[in-house]
Formats: structure tokens, C-alpha cells, sequence
């Protein structure tokens, strides 16, 4: 199977629409449009799109963003059977049985790529993005820990969460959002993500589950799921407390199965009770689509899942939107078609090869130096040595947007406050020229900002005269 060869796709850095037929002298009505109200009347579709166009010029390159993980290249053939499906309501199953298929085809599919003992048994659904998905693995948790409280006859008013410092703001926003308290176990020098040795002196009776990351937002690095569970296996021996763990895989878990067979993480480990991913992240599906994939329906708790029979016929739903285009899962559907697992394992080594690439060749320009380097994600942080003076990472970062590209620049929590990175995300669409280009950039950003600060000599202590 031919896949798409991204080395070769033009570079359109500095593109720009063809102007329209009189451009540079704008109608006087054009110029009299309102922009924060509704105007009193009708506009020319013409002249309306180009105005939004030429205002979307001024938003950054999506293919030269490098903070984040969604997918931002797709091939024409996807984009198409998505306008083509823009209009399709998904939560409208009667009138549109296909696409449910679909979805109900794409969670077949991954319960088989993440090794449930029972795929017939699983249960899942295509979500918006890994944050709702995310936050319905959360609320399965507190369920399920609620009913074991009241059928020991205990209260259930003190859930709590337990999850690295490192964690995506999904999950913040769920122990808000849904009263649950949240539990983060710091970071250390050298050690950003949660560990089997300290978490479980975070947990309790009161603990729904334990959050782990399958490829951190931070670093890019995965956790420890395996040894995670491993730790759990002995608390529960020594307390008789049963804790699941859901996976965040919002980016890994569409990486791992393709790359590393032999990495323990998923329904494999019987204490992981539901997984979530981002199809629009290395599914190679445009923002707007995530999946959240339960063990069994043991794991699901009924009273989460609502019969519909309003739009025709009746279907389960069991996700906090309803409403939405069905065009991400006939996307998502193409994808693992088109890619299979071969393919999808060629696109995901490619990323994976040029970060790993990247990485070398950062780590060899002073005064870089790499905190990860791409061998799991492929993602990578890199920060300056300890003892730079005259430039922070933010510096670099600014300096890098004024070339076009944005690569973040931020701190990592308390206690690790001390430690600032820069963090460059490698996707499909990146290719070997962009890849080039960007480290000609970053070499003569870093070369110029020495230039113009350089280093302040130290100042000697006046002599006293005795």
C-alpha cells in the first residue's frame, strides 16, 4: 500500500490566496461591516468569504505549529468524504445507520489494537475529543466506586483521584467539574511523570482510580502503566482496596500498539478498566474527534447510558455532548482503511524517526540540552543548560514565532518550577524539508540572540581601603 509521501509535499509557508479582481480597493460599504455585531443587513457571499479569508491569514501556519498534537495534513480523499458528511448528525443514528456502523466498526477496531480479552464485550463511543472522553472514563470510575461504597454501607462523599502533576487540564477540569478531589503527585528532579514507587501513599478507600499517561503533554514520555498496576496488585493485597486505572492515551495509545508491541499498557493488564485516545491526534483525523473504550459493560456503569427515541428508532448515549457532525468517524474510518495496520505503524515510525532526528541534532547546538528525546511519543522537550545566561527558552520561542513557527516555551509545576522548556511535536505533514528549515531556524535564532545579549561580564567588588 502506497502511503503518502510527505517529503515531498510543497512547501506553502508563505502562500497566499490569488487576490480577487480589484484587490486593494475595497467596496466603501465593505469597510463599513461591523465586526463584533450583526450587521443590519445582507452581505455578498463573495465578499464576505474573502473578508473572513483575508482575516484568517493573520492566524499562525498549522503545519508549522509544533505545540500541538492534532493532526493538521490530511489527504484529499478524507477531506472530502468530510464535507461531504459535515451535515450529518451523529446522535441522528436512524436517519444516518451507516455511520453508526462506522463508529461502532472504528471501537471493534481498537478493542482488538488494544488486546481486549473480549472485544464483543467492550463498550465505547466516539467523543469529541480525548477531554470528554477523558472525563466519562472519570465519571465510570466514580460511579463504580459509589456503588461499591453503598453496597458496603459506607458514605460516598470524599471521592478522590490519583494522577501525576504531569497531567492533561481534562483532568483538572473533571475533579472541578464533577467533585471529585484530585490528587497529584509531584514531580522530582529527573522524574516528571508518576512512578509506581509514589503513588500509592496517595491512595485510600476513598480513591475512584489512578490516572496514567500514555505519552505525557510535558515530555512526551509514557508512564510506567504495567509497573503502575504491578504497585496496585500489592496495595489491594495489603488493604483489600481494589483500584482501576484508566489510560490517558489521548496521543500513545494510537503510537504504542504500532511501535512497541511489547510495552505492557492496555486491557492486557487486567486492572485497566477503560482507555481514551484522540483520533484527532495520530488517527490522522482533523480536530474533533476522541475515543473512550470501556473493559466490559461491568465497567460502564448502566445508569451513565441513556435510550434515545426521539430522532426515530431508539439508541444508547452515553456522552456529555449530542450533537455533532458525523464527518470525524467516516474520517476516522477512511483512516484505518486506508492505512491498516502496516500503514499506520509506517506513518507513526516516520514521526517517531524524525524526532528522534531532530532531537540529535538539537542536543548538538549549544546550549540545548534534551530532557526526553522522542523514543516514545514522537514528541520531545529540550531546555537550555543549567548556567545559560543572556536568553531563556522564551526568548527562543519568541524569537522562532517571528520565523513563523510556534514552538512553546513553559514551565513544569512546583517543585520542578525551576525547570523551563521548549517542546516540538512531530506529526504527519512534517517532513524532511520543514524538519531541515527548522533547524537552520532555531540555529540562527540561537546564534543571533547570543549576539545581540551577550553575557554581562562579572562585576568586581570595590577594593576597601583600610
Amino acid at each position: 500500500m502506497p502511503l503518502p509521501n510527505t517529503d515531498v509535499m510543497p512547501d506553502t509557508r508563505h502562500t497566499t490566496p490569488t487576490p480577487p479582481p480589484g484587490f486593494g480597493h475595497p467596496p466603501a460599504d465593505d469597510l463599513l461591516l461591523p465586526v463584533d455585531e450583526l450587521p443590519e443587513s445582507p452581505s455578498s457571499p463573495d465578499l464576505i468569504c474573502r473578508r473572513v479569508r483575508d482575516e484568517l491569514m493573520l492566524d499562525g501556519n498549522a503545519r508549522l505549529n509544533l505545540a500541538t498534537f492534532v493532526t493538521t495534513w490530511m489527504e484529499p480523499q478524507a477531506r472530502q468524504l468530510m464535507a461531504e458528511t459535515a451535515e450529518k448528525n451523529l446522535a441522528d443514528r436512524a436517519e444516518y445507520p451507516q455511520i453508526t456502523a462506522m463508529e461502532e466498526r472504528c471501537v471493534r477496531m481498537l478493542a482488538r489494537l488494544w488486546h481486549a480479552p473480549s472485544p464483543e464485550r467492550v463498550r465505547g463511543c466516539s467523543t469529541t475529543g480525548s477531554s470528554e472522553a477523558a472525563m466519562l472514563g472519570g465519571l465510570a470510575l466514580k460511579r463504580r466506586w459509589a456503588a461499591r461504597r453503598r453496597a458496603q454501607g459506607k458514605d460516598t462523599a470524599r471521592p478522590n483521584l490519583v494522577m501525576g502533576a504531569n497531567v492533561q487540564v481534562c483532568w483538572k477540569k473533571f475533579a472541578n467539574y464533577f467533585d471529585v478531589e484530585p490528587r497529584y503527585v509531584p514531580m522530582e528532579p529527573g522524574r516528571y511523570h508518576l512512578t509506581a514507587d509514589t503513588l500509592t501513599a496517595y491512595c485510600d478507600d476513598n480513591t475512584i482510580g489512578v490516572v496514567t499517561i500514555l505519552g505525557s503533554t510535558f515530555d512526551g514520555s509514557y508512564e510506567p502503566v504495567a509497573d503502575i498496576c504491578m504497585a496496585l496488585d500489592g496495595y489491594q493485597a495489603a488493604t483489600g482496596t481494589d483500584i482501576p486505572v484508566h489510560v490517558d492515551g489521548a496521543s500513545g495509545a494510537l503510537v504504542a500498539p504500532f511501535l512497541d508491541p511489547g510495552l505492557m499498557w492496555d486491557f492486557q493488564l487486567e486492572r485497566v478498566a477503560s482507555i481514551n485516545t484522540s483520533g484527532h491526534k495520530y488517527g490522522h483525523v482533523f480536530p474533533g474527534l476522541g475515543w473512550a473504550l470501556w473493559r466490559d459493560a461491568e465497567a460502564l456503569p448502566d445508569d451513565l447510558v441513556f435510550e434515545v427515541d426521539y430522532l426515530g428508532g431508539r439508541s444508547p448515549s452515553f456522552t456529555l455532548n449530542f450533537s455533532r457532525p458525523g464527518a470525524h468517524v467516516v474520517a476516522q474510518y477512511y483512516s484505518f482503511l486506508r492505512y491498516g495496520f502496516e500503514g499506520m505503524r509506517e506513518l507513526a515510525a516516520q514521526s517517531r524517526t524524525t524526532a528522534r532526528a531532530l532531537a540529535s541534532r538539537i542536543a548538538a547546538i549549544a546550549p540545548y540540552e534534551l530532557v526526553t528525546d522522542g523514543s516514545e511519543l514522537p514528541a520531545f522537550a529540550f531546555r537550555l543548560a543549567p548556567g545559560t545566561r543572556g536568553l531563556t527558552v522564551f526568548d527562543v520561542s519568541h524569537a522562532m514565532r517571528a520565523r513563523g513557527w510556534h514552538l512553546p516555551a513553559y514551565t513544569f509545576p512546583a517543585p520542578c518550577h525551576d525547570v523551563s522548556v521548549l517542546r516540538l511535536v512531530v506529526r504527519t505533514g512534517f517532513t524532511a524539508d520543514l524538519a531541515r528549515m527548522f533547524i537552520t531556524d532555531l540555529t540562527e535564532v540561537t546564534r543571533q540572540l547570543h549576539t545581540e545579549r551577550p553575557v554581562p561580564a562579572p562585576v568586581s567588588e570595590p577594593v576597601m581601603a583600610g
